[in-house]
């Protein structure tokens, strides 16, 4: 099978011949990163309205599930079919759930309704940065990407925004119907714009391997969302979830090495530059969602800022990555791939050492010069290692080790939120079993859930009823937590640096050929 698609080296501008095709890309791709973080302030209202408080984090635990477990399914199909059908596959399975999603009745239905939005942001996402790599050259991707990298960052701070605007003024409803004319001109403009050319063989799809592949990694991530939450980590229900999906993946591992053509081959795992890239998307996952998750807790719970002003210290994480993506393929032209992310990942470090030394007397402005300095160095990272797997394999190979690759940072999201709500659960509770004589107990949250109630004035008896110096050792119970909470992130930080250093030194090489390995 073969392609070819941006002939005509013109440019990468928006008023170029690719240019059309670009913004649909990044319109696709702000689909998926606004409905990633939109709903988390309409949260109050969609409980309001539909009910069932308890069930509401299956919002995005259901979401997150979908969408990845079924990457590296539509990075192989992508391979067989092209990127133009996986692509309007996945725009129309978003839409058709996002409609489901502005009509649900109950909180039941609108969570079905996300598992079929996750499943079509499952093709967006991988096929987006898959036809990237297929019409831009390798030293004009990662300026590319940069311009994705910025869709996100726009998103984080529009998306919060624009949820709370909808919920207050309009409906939470809306949330989701506006996705449907974003949709239809990104897929309009794909239609008439993107060109590709797929010469069809025969093929056998790997129907046993992708049924495995996703019962599998299903059960698995279900076991790490909901362990220690919804049941208990060595519970029998736990414990079995985790056998069944240990032993699915087994047998897809099984499967693949007799498969023709398996849906995740596992040629992935042997080749340096992609065992390096990979293991670092699953660090860069878990870093991500922890300064994303914890960031905010630490500025409005310790600092004690506002909402507002915890969104915007956590978007200079998101201003400094497409910053830095967009600049390093100047860099890795010039000195490689494993180089430029090597520089990126001592960056990287270097910001965790920032936020793991913050303590409750720090300033908000250090907490953002530590996202800032994380998010250059992420973005000195994720771009060449992105750009260098794409570039060690063909067309024909380039949309399952992309997939594979995200595939990999979704795991590493989903890990790293069980993994660091563990830690800092943890922490808490030890602090709580163990209060000054001068408090007890008794004045304490009686759960790890309601300490934000204390810190707020709104536990033990009401407004008011919570004394200074209970909330002062909840305070500082809850820096605690996102202290080591921050030093588990700085491990994972290092962990990416000998992630990198497991690939080979490549060489980038002009035009849209691929990259070579430095012998």
């Amino acid at each position: 099978m073969s392609t070819k698609t941006g002939e005509k080296q013109d440019g990468i501008g928006f008023r170029s011949e690719r240019g059309p095709v670009l913004a649909a890309i990044m319109l696709c791709t702000g689909l998926v990163a606004l409905d990633s973080t939109i709903i988390a302030t309409a949260v109050p209202s969609v409980v309001g309205d539909l009910g069932g408080f308890s069930q509401f984090p299956w919002l995005f635990s259901i979401y997150l599930l979908t969408q990845a477990v079924t990457v590296p399914i539509y990075g192989k199909l992508a391979d067989v079919f092209g990127r133009k059908p996986v692509m309007f596959f996945g725009i129309a399975a978003f839409l058709l759930g996002s409609v489901l999603c502005g009509v649900a009745w109950s909180m039941p239905v609108l969570i079905l309704c996300r598992a079929i939005q996750g499943i079509g942001a499952g093709a967006i996402s991988p096929i987006s940065i898959t036809m990237v790599g297929d019409l831009y050259s390798v030293e004009e991707r990662a300026r590319v990407q940069g311009y994705l990298a910025s869709v996100w960052g726009v998103s984080a701070v529009v998306g919060p925004t624009l949820g709370g605007v909808f919920s207050e003024y309009v409906s939470w409803r809306w949330i989701f119907f506006i996705n449907l004319p974003l949709g239809a001109v990104a897929g309009w403009t794909l239609a008439r714009r993107f060109k590709e050319r797929v010469t069809r063989g025969s093929h056998r799809i790997d129907y046993l391997g992708a049924v495995l592949l996703t019962a599998g990694s299903s059960l698995l991530i279900l076991g790490l969302l909901e362990g220690g939450v919804a049941w208990s980590w060595g519970s029998p229900v736990s414990l079995l979830i985790f056998a069944g999906g240990a032993a699915m993946m087994i047998a897809f591992v099984l499967v693949e090495r007799r498969a023709a053509e398996p849906i995740l081959p596992l040629w992935v795992f042997r080749h340096r530059v992609l065992t390096g890239a990979n293991l670092a998307a699953l660090g860069i996952g878990t870093l991500t969602i922890g300064l994303s998750s914890y960031v905010p807790t630490y500025a409005q719970g310790v600092l004690g800022t506002g909402a507002l002003v915890a969104g915007f210290t956590l978007a200079a994480l998101s201003i400094g990555w497409p910053l830095a993506a967009a600049v390093s393929g100047r860099i890795y032209m010039r000195i490689g791939f494993r180089d430029t992310s090597l520089i990126g990942g001592a960056v990287t470090v270097a910001g965790a050492v920032l936020c793991a030394v913050l303590g409750q007397e720090s300033h908000i402005w250090q907490v953002a010069t530590a996202c800032l300095i994380v998010g250059v160095g992420l973005g000195l990272t994720s771009s060449p290692t992105m750009v260098a797997v794409q570039s060690v394999v063909g067309w024909e190979r380039r949309g399952v080790v992309t997939a594979t690759n995200m595939f990999f940072r979704s795991i590493g999201s989903t890990v790293g939120a069980a993994v660091l709500g563990a830690v800092s659960n943890a922490t808490l509770s030890d602090r709580f079993a163990h209060p000054p004589a001068s408090i007890g107990g008794d004045h304490l949250p009686k759960s790890v859930d309601a300490t934000s109630d204390v810190l707020t004035g709104q536990g033990a008896g009401g407004m008011g009823g919570v004394s200074s110096a209970v909330t002062t050792f909840v305070r500082g119970a809850l820096n605690d937590a996102v202290h080591n909470a921050f030093l588990t992130t700085l491990v994972v930080a290092v962990l990416i640096v000998g992630a990198v250093l497991l690939m080979p030194r490549v060489r980038a090489e002009t035009g849209n050929g691929t990259g070579s390995e430095a012998h």
